[in-house]
C-alpha cells in the first residue's frame, strides 16, 4: 500500500513539474498550470510572507484611510461626485459587514467631513499629503516583494504617480459609472430592453458590471503598483481571479457575519473593529494573491517545486554588467534611443530583480547614468566611452557589496591567499590593458548576440 501511494505521488509530481511549461499545449498546459499555481500559493500562504503582508497593510490603512479619503473628497467635490462617496465607499469595501458596514461608512465619512484641508496649513496639508503617499508606498513595497522587486520608485516618482493615481483614479471610476448609467437610461436601451433576448442580456450585464468593475480595477492596480513592467494578460488574468475571489468571499463574509450573533454577544462595541480588521485583512490578501497569480502568468518558468532564489553567481555578474555596459554603450554610440530597464530585461531574458540589482551596481559606481522620465527609466553612459576601462568595470562589479562594516581589509592576512588575489588582479589588468568600452564595442560592429539582435532605435 505504501509503495502505490509513492509511486502515485511520484507520477503526480512528474506530471506537474517534469515538463517546460512553456512548450505545453491546449489542455494539458491549463492544467499543468492550474496545479502548479495551487501549490506556489499553497507554499507561499503557509510561508506566512503573504499573510504578515497583509496584515502590515491592514494596519497602514487604518492610520491613513481618512487622509486618502479626504484628497480623494476635495478633488471629487470639485467634479460633483462627492455625494456618491458614502454609497460607492459601502457597496464597494464595505458591503459584507452587512449593517455594521453602514456604521463604519457613516462613522469614516464623518470623520472626512471634518477635515478643513485649507484650515490645515502647510505643515498639516504636507503631513496630509505625506500620509497618503505613504500608504500607496506601503502596498508598493508588498507588491514588489510579490514580483521580487527589491527597488522602490525614487521619490520624484512616487510623488508624482501616487498622487495622479489617488487625485485622477476616483474620478475616472465614478466618471466610467456615470457614463454606464446614462447609456443604460437612453431612448435606444430602453427600446433594447423591450425587445428579447436583448431584455434579459441588459439584465444580466447589469448584474455582472460590479463584478467587471472590481476585475478592471484589480488588473489596473497590478500594472501600476509594481516597481516593474506588467503585461496587460498577466495583470488582466490576476485580477479576474481576485476579483472573483473578493466578491465571493465579501458573499461568505455577509453570511458569516448574519448568521453569528456570537460576536456581538462577547465582543460588545468592539464587534464591529474585529470584523472591519478581519474583513481589511481579507481584501489585502486576496489582492496579493491575484498579483501573485500575475506574476506566474507572466513568469511561469519560475513556477518551480522550490522556491527559485535569485543570487548570481560571481561569473555571471560580471558579464552581466559587461553586457549592460555593452548594450547601452552600443545604442549611445549609434545615435539610438536610451535602453530602458525593462527592454533590458526582455533582451538578457534573465528576471526583473538581478538585472534591476546589476544596474543599480552601475549607477551607484558612476558608470550609468538614470534618466527618469514618462516613458519609464533610461540609461546614459556616465562618462565617454572611450574612458570607460573594462578593468574599472569588472573592479565594479567584484568590490559592490562591500562597506566600512565589511570589506577585503576586514580579513585577517593570510600572505598566500593575498599573493594570490594580487597575481589575479594583475593578471586580469594586463590581460585588458587600457582597453575601453569602445573598444569592445568597436571589436565587432554587428548588432550584438547572433540569434537576437538588438531593438532598433531602443524599441
Amino acid at each position: 500500500m505504501v509503495n502505490i501511494i509513492r509511486d502515485f505521488f511520484g507520477k503526480a509530481t512528474a506530471f506537474v513539474w517534469d515538463d517546460d511549461l512553456r512548450r505545453l499545449k491546449g489542455p494539458h498546459r491549463a492544467t499543468v498550470f492550474i496545479l502548479r499555481v495551487t501549490h506556489m500559493l499553497f507554499k507561499e500562504l503557509l510561508g506566512g510572507q503573504l499573510n504578515l503582508r497583509a496584515m502590515s497593510l491592514v494596519y497602514t490603512t487604518l492610520l491613513s484611510i481618512v487622509p486618502l479619503l479626504a484628497v480623494s473628497f476635495s478633488v471629487l467635490k470639485g467634479f460633483g461626485y462627492h455625494e456618491r462617496l458614502e454609497s460607492y465607499l459601502f457597496g464597494i469595501m464595505l458591503e459584507p459587514l452587512g449593517p455594521s458596514g453602514v456604521e463604519v461608512t457613516e462613522t469614516i465619512m464623518g470623520f472626512v467631513a471634518n477635515v478643513k484641508v485649507g484650515m490645515l496649513g502647510s505643515l498639516g496639508f504636507a503631513l496630509l499629503i505625506y500620509t497618503v503617499v505613504a500608504l500607496v508606498q506601503k502596498i508598493e513595497a508588498a507588491f514588489n516583494f510579490v514580483w521580487q522587486i527589491e527597488r522602490l520608485r525614487s521619490m520624484s516618482q512616487r510623488f508624482s504617480n501616487y498622487l495622479s493615481v489617488i487625485t485622477i483614479g476616483p474620478v475616472l471610476v465614478f466618471s466610467a459609472v456615470g457614463v454606464t448609467a446614462t447609456m443604460l437610461n437612453t431612448d435606444i436601451a430602453q427600446r433594447l430592453v423591450a425587445v428579447e433576448p436583448f431584455g434579459t442580456l441588459m439584465l444580466y450585464a447589469g448584474k455582472l458590471l460590479p463584478y467587471l468593475l472590481i476585475c478592471f480595477a484589480f488588473t489596473f492596480i497590478y500594472i501600476l503598483i509594481p516597481n516593474t513592467r506588467v503585461q496587460f494578460r498577466a495583470a488582466l488574468v490576476g485580477g479576474i481571479i481576485a476579483g472573483v475571489l473578493w466578491k465571493i468571499t465579501g458573499w461568505g463574509f455577509a453570511v458569516f457575519i448574519a448568521s453569528s450573533v456570537k460576536y456581538a454577544a462577547i465582543y460588545s462595541s468592539f464587534a464591529i473593529l474585529i470584523l472591519l480588521l478581519i474583513w481589511m485583512y481579507l481584501s489585502w490578501l486576496i489582492l496579493l494573491v491575484g498579483s501573485q497569480i500575475a506574476y506566474f502568468v507572466q513568469n511561469p518558468k519560475f513556477m518551480t517545486l522550490h522556491r527559485v532564489e535569485f543570487v548570481l553567481s560571481n561569473r555571471l555578474r560580471e558579464r552581466l554588467a559587461l553586457q549592460i555596459m555593452y548594450l547601452v554603450g552600443y545604442n549611445h554610440t549609434h545615435d539610438r534611443e536610451p535602453w530602458r530597464l525593462d527592454q533590458l530585461i526582455d533582451y538578457l531574458d534573465l528576471p526583473d530583480e538581478p538585472v534591476n540589482r546589476m544596474v543599480s551596481v552601475l549607477v551607484r559606481t558612476g558608470l550609468l547614468m538614470e534618466i527618469n522620465d514618462d516613458d519609464g527609466t533610461t540609461y546614459l553612459p556616465v562618462h565617454d566611452i572611450d574612458t570607460v576601462r573594462l578593468v574599472d568595470v569588472l573592479a565594479a562589479v567584484r568590490n559592490a557589496g562591500e562597506s566600512r562594516y565589511l570589506s577585503v581589509d576586514q580579513l585577517t592576512p593570510v600572505r598566500a591567499v593575498d599573493e594570490l588575489m594580487s597575481e589575479t588582479r594583475h593578471a586580469i589588468e594586463t590581460k585588458l590593458g587600457e582597453r575601453t568600452l569602445k573598444d569592445l564595442i568597436l571589436s565587432d560592429d554587428s548588432e550584438p548576440g547572433s540569434t537576437r539582435t538588438l531593438p532598433v532605435a531602443g524599441g
